[in-house]
């Protein structure tokens, strides 16, 4: 015996490949069995048809010369009489064809002497000129008595395997079936190289990255913090809206951590059998000791830590709840170095439980926000690497245009872009096929084809102009870009700015941006004499937003300073009584008309302009700032867009000066003397003509 093959007794030997066990085969063994006893005793021998009748009936079609041949059975008492072939009709009333080769009458008899009797006297008057034999087989009564007892019960029991396989993973042999109903439904990466994704391909989110990066560095080196008393946290909950890259990043930890990282949903620890979602969470976390260090993600935590109900008669989820309970209880039991951390995320981290929330489970709530301007090219710049574009594409200008969008939707802009350059068999990508993917996802679909005629299209334009007059004449509304009357999605016309991200909103830019979104309403009363529904968008974004100044910002004049904000999910009184709510509406009603009065006094100021702007909308469809522009003049003020951009190329020209500043002195350093008079005063001069320049 080779010495190779002996186990080891501390099981470091060779393992044998065992096959894997399938239950499967015997689910197709069982069958087969079954299927060839069923054949093989007693089962119909062809597929002729056999019909039932009377002793009296057997002697009259004896008599009449139907029968072929008969056989007699004298342990079962029955006689098969076979039917001649052009007899067969009269018997079955049906043709050869379909009775079959060899039809039969079966009968039963009480005494063998007198069918033997009867058959030898119709021998002797030759009605009967066939062969009379007996069979005396006896059949396997037990056997066709349990196989048609016993099969509905086996094709139960198999249906029922089957389903709770399926619902169970789907896996092969016992532990895969029935069993593992309650284990864990995570994917393990033991190398999360695979994913191909690391911190670089996250753009933008600094300050996200750098506590992600500093959990991941805890894992790799945990010596540096332990060393100085550190603790790192249990848990870090990824919040932030939808489309901002929280799974990215936590697959960027699963690529850089170079740990056993488990990844889950929320959603499945939900199941339709009473305490699997406990057993999973217990099964998860056991999985996740034996691994440690680790990490696990669970992405869209809110699907199972949805705030527990406090009024039981509410209907409240019990399911749901114990499992949020054993995740509870498995979170706190960790040790603090154990090595094992819990990363969530969520974009409701509002209906979370406090009990999941607090120290000890999540320590750490990691805001990732919709990316600002900077962030935004640093997106751009990850989204556009596999797009071809030409010198035409500016990334500062598409950060510029695309205010508000979240990673994912930059993401859908470059794509879009693609897709529009293709349609258009263009070899690369422009700039202008980004403007129109970007109008593509805000706006919708253009039609093109859809039918107006010339008294609605002028009515839209009116409309359309009204918003662009009022928004140049306001100092807060934001700048103007582009206006438009050709109908994308379920808008029959659109006009297009550059939002202002403003990090405060002040009363006054809520109502110069009410006041805009009225003009297309005032202009239609003005110059139309009637109103119609296309205001409709308009007129609910101006109520939601004065009830949110009146309600929740405290800027109303009858009830100033007061927030009635309230986050109680089952909450189903208001926070406030019935005299405040009329106050309540008392105001948003005087504010509004208050800024619709405005917009008709501003267009009525500028009847003239709008006219213009209108009838350019009408024979162009769409038109620009720089159109506006021609017909009113300059915008009075400046955009704080623009401001920022300014004081940007100002810090720019300061930093390049006084690198080539540095640069000057270490030349004059290396040659040992001072700078030249000539020098400093060629320096001085490009100092201010770069000034100047920005």
């Amino acid at each position: 015996m080779d010495k190779n093959n002996i186990p080891n007794k501390e099981g470091n030997g060779p393992k044998m490949n065992m096959p894997k066990f399938n239950m499967n085969w015997i689910y197709i063994i069982a069958i087969i069995a079954l299927g060839l006893l069923y054949f093989s005793s007693g089962g119909p021998s062809n597929s002729s048809v056999a019909k039932t009748a009377t002793y009296s009936d057997f002697k009259t079609m004896v008599a009449q010369g139907y029968a072929s041949k008969i056989v007699i059975n004298k342990s079962q008492s029955s006689i098969k009489m076979y039917v001649k072939p052009e007899h067969i009709r009269d018997v079955f009333h049906q043709s050869a064809q379909q009775t079959g080769n060899e039809p039969y009458v079966e009968v039963e008899f009480g005494s063998i002497d007198q069918v033997e009797e009867f058959l030898n006297k119709a021998k002797e008057d030759k009605v009967f000129t066939g062969d009379f034999t007996y069979e005396n087989r006896k059949e396997n009564e037990m056997f066709n008595m349990l196989f048609y007892n016993l099969l509905p019960i086996f094709v139960i029991i198999g249906l029922w395997m089957f389903f709770m396989r399926r619902m169970g993973g789907g896996g092969g042999g016992v532990g895969g079936s029935v069993f593992s109903v309650g284990k864990s439904k995570a994917k393990m990466y033991e190398k999360g190289g695979d994913l191909g994704i690391t911190f670089k391909d996250v753009a933008g989110q600094a300050g996200a990255k750098q506590e992600i990066q500093e959990i991941v560095d805890f894992l790799k080196n945990p010596e540096k913090y332990t060393e100085l008393g550190g603790k790192i946290p249990k848990g870090a909950l990824l919040v932030g809206p939808p489309g901002t890259g929280k799974t990215l990043l936590a697959k960027a930890v699963a690529g850089e951590a170079g740990v056993p990282f488990f990844s889950m949903s929320g959603s499945d620890f939900v199941e339709m059998f009473v305490g699997v979602g406990a057993s999973r969470v217990r099964d998860l976390f056991q999985q996740a000791k034996q691994k440690s260090p680790c990490i696990i993600f669970i992405d869209e935590i809110d699907a199972v830590g949805r705030a527990r109900s406090k009024n039981p008669a509410m209907g409240g989820n019990d399911e749901r709840e114990n499992t949020l309970n054993a995740l509870l209880t498995e979170m706190d039991g960790f040790g603090t170095n154990s090595g094992v951390i819990i990363l969530a995320a969520t974009n409701r981290a509002d209906m979370l439980d406090s009990a999941l929330l607090r120290a000890g489970r999540f320590d750490r709530q990691i805001h990732v926000d919709l990316p600002d301007l900077n962030e935004r090219k640093e997106v751009f710049k990850v989204h556009l690497k596999p797009v071809k574009t030409d010198d035409s594409v500016d990334i500062d200008f598409l950060a510029r245009q695309t205010p508000g969008f979240s990673g994912a939707d930059i993401a859908n802009v470059c794509n879009e872009a693609a897709l529009i350059a293709a349609r258009h068999n263009s070899q690369t990508v422009k700039k202008q096929d980004f403007l129109d993917a970007v109008d593509r996802i805000i706006g919708g679909l253009e039609k093109k084809t859809k039918v107006m005629t010339q008294a609605e299209k002028r009515s839209i334009a009116i409309h359309e102009a009204g918003h662009a007059t009022i928004s140049w004449f306001t100092e807060f509304a934001n700048p103007l870009v582009k206006v438009s009357i050709v109908p994308r999605g379920q808008a029959l016309g659109a006009a297009w700015y550059l939002p202002e991200e403003r990090v405060l909103q002040t009363k006054e830019a809520m109502l110069d941006e009410m006041c805009s979104l009225l003009g297309g309403r005032a202009a239609e009363e003005l110059f139309v004499g009637h109103i119609s529904t296309g205001a409709m968008n308009d007129l609910e974004r101006v109520t939601k937003q004065a009830y949110g100044m009146i309600a929740f910002a405290g800027m109303s004049e009858k009830l100033p300073n007061v927030c009635y904000y309230n986050n109680a999910e089952y909450q189903f009184q208001k926070p406030y009584s019935e005299t405040t709510a009329k106050i309540m509406d008392d105001e948003v009603l005087r504010m509004i008309n208050e800024q619709y009065e405005r917009a008709k006094q501003i267009l009525t100021e500028h009847a003239e302009g709008h006219a213009q702007l209108a009838q350019l909308l009408v024979d162009r469809e769409v038109i620009f700032a720089e159109d506006v522009e021609k017909i009113f003049g300059k915008r009075p003020w400046t955009s704080r867009a623009e401001e920022l951009l300014e004081a940007q190329m100002k810090a720019d020209a300061e930093r390049m000066a006084e690198e080539r500043a540095k640069e000057l002195e270490a030349e004059a350093a290396a040659k040992g003397k001072e700078p030249a008079p000539q020098e400093k005063d060629l320096f001085d001069d490009t100092d201010k003509e770069k000034k100047e320049e920005a």
